[in-house]
């Protein structure tokens, strides 16, 4: 699959957040949504990803945007994580890795000479008709939230 790019339309998806309630691209529209993509609840790079969002939420609300997390973690460790560091926003379940997938971020890493599938750290800045504005591969942790702020302008 192409890594997707500004302009094209963001691939819709419905799951369940940190609260067990749906969540759908589809029924933001209207608003800007930056998703960002992380590997696991509680780590430290992932860690320092959540804290920077948390730390510039109320910016980016500000924009008319949201901030939507999504991992492969279960609803129960969503909960820990988010409870732990008191984040605003919800973090979304993708168990099946169905949405890091449609997004081309479920991708072969590796570790210590291992290969495996894992996730891709990046984030999606999606616009309010629910098309792309910007994207970012392979993000570092304490990057992502400053040039996704940057990219709502």
């Amino acid at each position: 699959m192409a890594d997707l790019k500004p302009g094209d339309q963001a691939p819709d998806f419905e799951t369940v957040n940190d609260s067990e309630q749906r969540v759908s691209l589809r029924d933001l529209r209207g608003k800007r949504v930056v998703l960002y993509f992380y590997p696991k609840d509680d780590t430290p790079g992932c860690t320092q990803q959540a804290c920077g969002f948390r730390d510039s939420y109320a910016q980016i609300e500000a924009s008319n945007a949201v901030v939507l997390g999504v991992s492969p973690d279960n609803v129960k460790a969503h909960q820990r994580f988010k409870s732990k560091y008191d984040l605003p926003f919800p973090l979304l379940v993708d168990a099946d890795h169905k949405i890091a997938e449609a997004y081309g971020v479920w991708r072969e890493k590796s570790m210590y000479g291992r290969k495996y599938m894992g996730i891709l750290r990046s984030h999606f800045v999606i616009d309010e008709q629910g098309k792309i504005a910007d994207v970012q591969y392979n993000v570092k942790p304490k990057d992502s939230p400053v040039l996704s702020i940057k990219s709502l302008g």
